[in-house]
């Protein structure tokens, strides 16, 4: 900074006037990081995984009401991933120089548009198209999230997936046991209608919290192209497909797996779940530098917990097997942003659009195969099949190389 010339008045000194105990006023100060924009990402992203799920926590009722089967039923989150895995890819491609902070309101204004739509549905072709209109929302959220909080908060990679991952946890642990709760209590569509509401509520907190974030100057179609061509890339992408499906075909129908065991212990045994996966978020992110032993064990973790849940015959075992199924999947969307972001550091925004598509394609399928198991054969055995593809994931993820910090 420029002296003052000798021939000026001097001015008055400011009220505060010793730099050491005012940080602020020393130029050599590192600048302070404001956490407020990457909490108001985790409540959005909670707020609408909290959404995608509802139907597991309302399914008997929604089903009855709605005059189709609890496996046609459990098509409302097929549909919403369906729309989610050709939004993912192709929103950056639509608008690529379009300000994020801009979209992710918008996808949020949907999310709430969405749930509004479901809770006055008069039938089950009007309630899928408002989870498709979710699904858009959703996509494009959580492609978005990883890249716009780690430019809000620049060099904190790992924390920054930890949060948003552990939003998806919040939404388990208070999303479908209170969705539950309000479904038996009032209904299932007050608790699509309070989904909305909380919809426009996170919108407004984004919108507060969250700077202009200008769009990668390389987003776009000539950055998915590039991500495509990563032989490893597209390797992992494989993996997620496979553990994705593996929860996904069973996931949907935990209400059903835990009311053969205990009607009565449904709504705690899904607080449980969700218990398991806020550990399993934060043991992730502590764990976090030991990526690759950590995205091959964790879905074999989550293999063992379907099939203890399949073969469980009391409430303890149950208990203990629900409690490692949301720990160990909880762990995979930390895992999944930190290998996108370590393989493809160049093209984030595109390695988290084709994650979130994988994602969603395999939601999509393991609702549907998980829906025709379940009417055609039960419970058990959608579980075994989950099973199998969530070890093969791990097996698939432990042998990739990850390049180094």
């Amino acid at each position: 900074m420029p002296t003052q010339s000798a021939t000026v008045p001097a001015q008055p000194s400011p009220p505060s006037t010793d730099p050491s105990t005012d940080p602020s006023t020393d130029p050599s100060a590192p600048p302070r990081t404001t956490w407020t924009p990457v909490v108001a990402l985790s409540f959005g992203i909670a707020i609408l995984v909290a959404s995608e799920f509802l139907p597991a926590s309302v399914l008997p009722g929604l089903a009855a009401d709605i005059g189709v089967s609890e496996g046609t039923a459990g098509l409302a989150v097929a549909a919403t991933a369906i729309a989610g895995a050709f939004t993912a890819p192709s929103i950056a491609v639509l608008l690529p120089r379009t300000d994020r902070r801009t979209v992710m309101l918008g996808l949020l204004a949907a999310a709430a548009l969405s749930n509004l739509a479901v809770a006055v549905a008069p039938s089950f072709a009007v309630l899928l198209i408002g989870r498709l209109l979710l699904g858009i929302a959703i996509a494009g959220y959580w492609s978005f999230a990883f890249g716009v909080g780690t430019h809000a908060v620049p060099g904190r990679d790992r924390l920054v997936s930890s949060a948003i991952s552990f939003g998806v946890s919040i939404a388990t642990v208070l999303g479908v046991p209170v969705g539950s709760i309000v479904g038996d209590a009032i209904g299932w569509r007050a608790a699509f209608g309070g989904a909305a509401v909380l919809c426009a509520i996170s919108a407004v907190a984004l919108a507060v919290a969250l700077p202009s974030v200008p769009a990668h100057p390389t987003a776009g179609l000539r950055m998915l192209r590039e991500a495509l061509r990563s032989t490893r890339l597209m390797a992992g992408i494989g993996c997620v497909v496979l553990v994705a499906f593996g929860n996904f075909a069973a996931y949907p129908y935990i209400r059903l797996a835990i009311d053969r065991i205990d009607p009565a212990a449904t709504t705690w045994m899904l607080l449980a779940w969700g218990v398991g996966a806020v550990t399993g978020t934060i043991v992730a992110g502590m764990l976090a530098r030991w990526l690759r032993p950590l995205a091959g064990a964790a879905p074999i973790a989550l293999g063992i917990a379907l099939v203890l849940t399949a073969n469980a015959s009391s409430v303890p075992m149950l208990t203990v097997a629900v409690v490692l199924w949301g720990f160990a999947f909880n762990m995979i969307p930390v895992v999944v942003q930190l290998w996108g972001a370590r393989v493809e550091p160049q093209r984030t925004e595109s390695a988290m659009a084709l994650s979130v598509t994988a994602f969603q394609v395999a939601i999509t399928v393991g609702s549907a195969l998980g829906g025709a198991l379940l009417d055609g054969y039960g419970v058990r055995p959608l579980l075994l099949v989950g099973a199998g593809a969530a070890v093969a994931a791990g097996l698939g993820w432990a042998l990739l190389r990850i390049p180094r910090d």
